[in-house]
């Protein structure tokens, strides 16, 4: 009974299981009718959310620990990865009651669904096993679907989710195949550290396309160019909160199968692998940065924008160094405040006018200083310009691929970091320096602003919390990179890949 036990080891996914308790709360809430969920809800989730970041800093920097017979493993890469994905979760629950609730849909409901995505999200983070890793992976794009189409009545919610089921059916049957394969070339082990033993005697031509059909799912999650056409059409149909969320925590947990995938499983296969991103990192940041030029919808220049984010991650991960992966992990954690802060901005702006258009922010500043301010800092943020965090973020992530020699990928990222911060200056622009009279229609009419509606207070409480992580986050980064670089360290698997490689850390 010890072994078996020790063999569960349930304690290493307590956060999930705070989740999950959550999520039944609100279930039950819900149950109760519409407006014992509309009180009783949002405590539930800041409750269950705190208790999981909680549990997360209770493991961190803890020997790693693996749990179910080894199909899921805590170490720092995990905790770090799951906190971003809790993070972002609680940023966009804070951010969507007033949307959910003007709506006309179930608050219940929604969360529930949100934290079933987060749960689904964090498993896949740590997952070591290719049961749990597809269980995982489900667990969250079922439950992205069901996001996306929340508005039932709104006709566009409906397309996003229909073209995020087929196109993610497809990508969960290219994950299928090849696993079956790694399956059958691993002489029939489905844990990811005896099919690392396997691969390194077997580089067979059937393991080269088994790592082709994974490398696809892993871009699909992370939306790289060519398998980002989802992106546009389901950011800009799904409920703006749900975007946020898939913005952040989907992305993040696709990166952290990446890591355990790619880096973990296909070390025989690096030269092949880092080939293969490098040439999606080319095309993610060429084109999400051109193509966003021409948008003229936020939601859909922020989907081009963050085709363009993960590019920029994917420099850290070709590198394989230790600086390279910290930049990662450094990266994904600032985009989470940055472009969480954006999207708030967003989604206040469409509940006070109803509009989505870049032109009908001309002249905003009149009328709300707040979302102007708000917007300007996280699109600068994002667009790299010192002193923001999105800056020391990017930095980072340069100056490791250039001391690893990835001079093409740097080159690129710099180029497309200028384009980018056109379009991002073209909107702060549009909201300040127009005169009084050439101010849109929309912000003519523009009602005043108020915070007493029910769900706003909380909304201006994510909206400030981003925007000062943002803005003093870049000054004050020294923590944020001992962070980084200790999740790096604290992960067994990453320091055997950096030291077989041996490439160490410089300095």
């Amino acid at each position: 009974m010890e072994t078996l036990a020790q063999s569960l080891n349930a304690g290493a996914i307590a956060p999930e299981a705070a989740l999950l308790i959550t999520l039944l709360a609100c279930l039950l809430a819900d149950l109760a009718g519409e407006k014992a969920a509309a009180r009783f809800v949002p405590p539930f989730c800041y409750i269950g959310l705190g208790l999981c970041l909680g549990l997360l800093a209770l493991q961190w920097n803890q020997p790693a620990a693996t749990a179910f017979f080894a199909s899921f493993i805590s170490d720092n890469l995990s905790v770090a990865f799951r906190a971003v994905v809790a993070t972002s979760t609680l940023l966009s629950l804070l951010i969507s009651w007033r949307y959910v609730e003007r709506s006309g849909t179930p608050v219940g409901e929604y969360a529930s669904i949100l934290l079933a995505a987060t749960v689904g999200a964090m498993l896949l983070c740590g997952a070591t096993d290719l049961v749990s890793i597809f269980v995982a992976l489900e667990t969250l794009s079922v439950s992205s679907y069901l996001l996306a189409g929340y508005m039932k009545r709104d006709a566009r919610s409906s397309e996003a989710a229909l073209k995020y089921l087929l196109v993610g059916s497809a990508a969960a049957a290219v994950f299928l195949y090849g696993t079956s394969l790694l399956y059958g070339v691993s002489g029939g082990s489905t844990n990811l550290a005896g099919i690392t033993i396997a691969l390194q005697s077997s580089a067979t031509p059937l393991t080269a396309l088994a790592l082709v059909f994974v490398l696809a799912t892993v871009a699909f999650k992370i939306s790289a160019v060519p398998f980002h056409q989802w992106t546009p059409d389901v950011y800009e149909g799904s409920p703006t909160p749900v975007v946020a969320f898939l913005s952040v925590g989907s992305k993040a947990a696709g990166f952290a199968l990446a890591l355990r995938l790619l880096v973990g499983c296909f070390g025989s296969f690096e030269a092949q692998w880092q080939l293969l991103f490098t040439v999606l990192a080319v095309l993610s940041m060429t084109l999400g940065n051109v193509v966003a030029l021409a948008q003229t919808s936020m939601k859909r220049m922020l989907a081009y924008s963050s085709i363009g984010q993960a590019g920029f991650v994917m420099i850290g991960l070709v590198c394989g160094t230790e600086e390279g992966f910290s930049a990662m992990v450094l990266y994904m954690a600032a985009y989470l405040f940055m472009n969480l802060g954006a999207f708030a901005c967003i989604i206040l702006f469409s509940l006070r006018t109803g509009s989505d258009r870049i032109s009908d922010y001309a002249g905003l500043y009149q009328k709300d200083p707040l979302i102007t301010l708000g917007l300007s800092l996280c699109l600068l943020s994002l667009g790299g310009i010192p002193p923001m965090l999105g800056f020391f973020g990017k930095i980072y992530l340069f100056f490791a691929g250039w001391a690893d020699g990835q001079y093409l990928l740097v080159v690129v990222g710099l180029v497309t970091s200028v384009i980018s911060i056109y379009y991002y200056i073209s909107v702060i622009k549009m909201m300040v320096v127009k005169e009084p009279q050439e101010a849109s229609d929309v912000v003519k009419s523009y009602p005043e602003p108020t915070w007493k509606l029910p769900g706003l207070q909380p909304l201006r409480t994510a909206l400030v919390v981003c925007l000062l992580v943002t803005a003093v986050g870049g000054v004050l980064s020294n923590p944020l990179f001992v962070w980084a670089n200790q999740a790096v360290e604290g992960t067994p698997l990453l320091k055997e890949v950096i030291a077989a490689s041996g490439r160490l850390p410089t300095g």
